[in-house]
């Protein structure tokens, strides 16, 4: 396997620099996703900005978002990815049962969220190839035309994020290790 570097701001690109000092602002650290992202300008600006577009612009509550990332991490089988997202769940409050039927693959209680965890497992799986009927069981849970393209924003989110750690093997960050999770996982640790 390729040995890709885990960057510094002193040893990113000139372009990836900026970027990851905003990293460093926002979470108080640079991710070694973000650090390994900076090899590739395009990739980490790519990332960063669809993050604040997912995060910001669609109608989707913090829970929400993250069953659509939690999904699409499983799915893909991303560990980094995994561990980083529960961090950021536990932190953003996001209820314990939620986040450990999101680690386990298994159904969540609550019926409305349930339903948003398997159509975001039916836009991965299917690779967004949906039958009117999965759009519209989506609707009938409450959720509308404007989630299901909010969902797809979600899943190119996770593409460029799981892609990346396959490829680059990422480091799990100190910050992340309570949360390590494996396909054998079966709770949060």
């Amino acid at each position: 396997m390729a040995n890709f570097s885990v960057h510094t701001i002193e040893t990113a690109n000139v372009d990836s620099k900026p970027l990851l000092e905003d990293s460093k602002k926002a979470y108080g650290f640079i991710p070694n996703l973000h650090a390994v992202m900076a090899e590739s300008p395009a990739l980490l600006e790519a990332y960063k900005t669809l993050a604040d577009i997912f995060d910001n612009k669609t109608n989707l509550s913090t829970t929400e978002q993250q069953i659509i990332a939690m999904t699409n991490n499983r799915l893909n089988g991303c560990t980094y990815c995994m561990a980083a997202h529960t961090s950021i769940m536990q932190a953003g409050k996001v209820p314990e049962d939620v986040i450990k039927s999101l680690r386990d693959g298994t159904a969540i209680a609550d019926p409305k969220l349930e339903a948003l965890r398997l159509f975001a497992e039916k836009v991965n799986l299917q690779r967004g190839v949906l039958s009117d009927g999965d759009i519209e069981e989506l609707l009938a849970a409450g959720y509308t035309k404007q989630t299901v393209f909010d969902v797809i924003v979600g899943t190119a989110f996770k593409v460029l994020s799981n892609y990346t750690n396959h490829s680059a093997d990422t480091p799990l960050d100190r910050n992340f290790s309570r949360n390590e999770w494996s396909p054998e996982t079966k709770s949060v640790s």
